[in-house]
């Protein structure tokens, strides 16, 4: 199999082949670790586009009549492919995202195990069926692929959220079309090589680099027939208006500020771990990072102090190096806003216990790198308390009780993920019923659900009324379709000018 890792240039793959496009729009990518262009990119232009969805469209009757359990063997293949390149996968998203190469591996697996579900498609795709449900008539439903769907997906993770979409989306007889970061694009040409090498036919996935002009194509285009997204909050609500305007499917996954609430009970051992891990584990940019510490009572004073002394020790480096616990940030535009809301918490009267700015790190002196950050005594009027970081910063904000931590929690915009670490059942039954969040964790500080649960939020983190992959993805990329039959021989004499009934 050919390795995109180490080519120069990103382009687009259509049609079963690398396509260069028709002009020679291009950007560079960096590799965050050292500052340095890594490789070029490619960018689509509307004709590009075009192309893309046509070849997705002349794939798709071919391929939505392909049996279920054909598709399937496909999907099998790819997944025996992509847990034998894992590594090279890995070392693709270190090399242009930055993260360490545990975490990416990490990643990868996550990807994994939605291919593994998508692999029961056959089961999934079954319908309903009533016999007689009128006299000499049977009705049953089944659920029909929508056509060329395309997925538009973050920085954060190059391979997991893609993996939420396409295969579950070409499992169920869709065609597929990803518009990846422009930021770390390369890993979404290597999963598409090693669908093709699977024996996945021409056409089925294509993969347009590009920038918001691909995105607004992909809106707007009308044989583009469903729309999912991943990222901010402004632009989930602009896909998810935009999309639904011109009659498509949309899901759009939005932005988050995600809790963890610490009662007095908790573990303080297990609970400092999981705090460091979740809010500064892939330099804190991860849709699901922990970014507020609601610390309830007393817990503050035996909670702050160690946690300083934890984000001061983190290891901070290429994230290639065996003992990197964190890697850089993934571009020196995300450094400088990270690193200019620390200075505004400071302004709004945070207390700035641990500064992580200014970094640098021996060897790699011009990569965008930056320190765990810690602000203690944040109050929920501060934008640092209110706006998505997505950096390595966590706040802790201090209140008297589980009552108003919930309260707390359940003002904020975002509805993403939220957890509790506490020792009492009673309060952790009574914050899983209240909380308005949509992925909850009861001492598990990152819940994102298992591939055949679904993932989604809630309030302004979710646009749409289904979640990302599960039984709720293969709903979205499906639509179902009624049917009744009788035959003649039980058909009365006479027109029927009455609502039909069950007679």
């Amino acid at each position: 199999m050919q390795s995109f890792d180490d080519q120069s240039d990103v382009v687009h793959f259509i049609a079963g082949q690398r396509y260069s496009g028709l002009n020679n729009k291009t950007q560079d990518v960096f590799n965050p670790a050292t500052g340095t262009v890594a490789r070029t990119l490619h960018l689509a232009t509307r004709d590009d586009v075009n192309v893309a969805i046509a070849a997705a469209k002349a794939a798709f009757p071919s391929w939505s009549n392909t049996p279920p359990v054909r598709r399937a063997k496909v999907m099998f293949q790819f997944l025996e492919l992509m847990n034998r390149h894992k590594n090279e996968l890995a070392a693709i998203i270190t090399a242009e995202h930055g993260k360490v190469f545990s975490d990416a591996l990490g990643e990868v697996a996550r990807g994994i195990d939605v291919i593994e579900f998508a692999c029961g498609i056959p089961q999934l795709l079954k319908g309903d069926y009533t016999e007689q449900v009128s006299t000499g008539i049977d009705n049953w439903t089944t659920r029909q692929a929508l056509g060329v769907v395309a997925g538009i997906t973050p920085f954060n993770f190059p391979c997991m959220v893609p993996c939420w979409m396409f295969p579950v989306a070409i499992a169920t007889g869709n065609t597929f079309i990803l518009k990846p970061s422009e930021r770390d694009p390369s890993a979404s040409l290597f999963m598409a090589k090693l669908f093709q090498e699977a024996g996945l036919p021409d056409g089925v996935f294509n993969v347009v680099q590009g920038d918001k002009d691909v995105v607004n194509m992909l809106l707007e285009h009308p044989d583009v027939k469903a729309i999912s997204f991943v990222g901010s909050t402004p632009i989930a609500k602009h896909i998810y208006e935009t999309g639904a305007r011109h009659g498509k499917r949309v899901q759009a996954l939005g932005g988050a500020k995600n809790h963890m609430v610490v009662m007095p009970d908790a573990d303080i051992d297990k609970t400092i771990d999981a705090l460091i891990g979740a809010a500064y584990g892939s330099a804190g940019e991860r849709c699901m990072a922990i970014s507020v510490a609601v610390l309830v009572g007393d817990v503050a004073e035996k909670l702050v102090p160690r946690l300083a002394e934890r984000a001061r020790a983190l290891v901070i480096g290429n994230g290639m190096n065996a003992d990197a616990e964190m890697g850089p940030i993934v571009s020196r535009q995300a450094l400088e806003r990270i690193e200019g809301y620390i200075a505004l918490g400071v302004e709004e009267g945070a207390k700035l216990v641990v500064d992580g700015r200014g970094l640098k790190v021996a060897g790699h002196e011009q990569g965008y790198f930056t320190g765990g950050t810690l602000f203690d005594h944040v109050t929920p009027d501060m934008r640092i308390y209110k706006e998505e970081i997505f950096g390595p910063v966590l706040a802790c904000v201090r209140v008297n009780d589980l009552s108003t931590a919930i309260d707390l929690v359940n003002a904020h915009e975002f509805g993403n993920g939220v957890a509790c670490f506490t020792r009492d059942g009673n309060v952790a039954r009574e914050f899983g019923r209240r909380i308005e969040v949509g992925m909850v964790g009861i001492n598990v500080p990152i819940p994102v659900p298992m591939a055949w649960h679904g993932f989604g939020g809630w309030k302004s983190s979710l646009f749409g009324d289904m979640h990302a992959y599960g039984e709720e993805g293969v709903r979205f990329y499906t639509r179902q379709k009624s049917i009744m039959q009788r035959w003649s021989e039980s058909i009365e004499q006479g027109a029927e000018f009455v609502m039909p009934t069950s007679k």
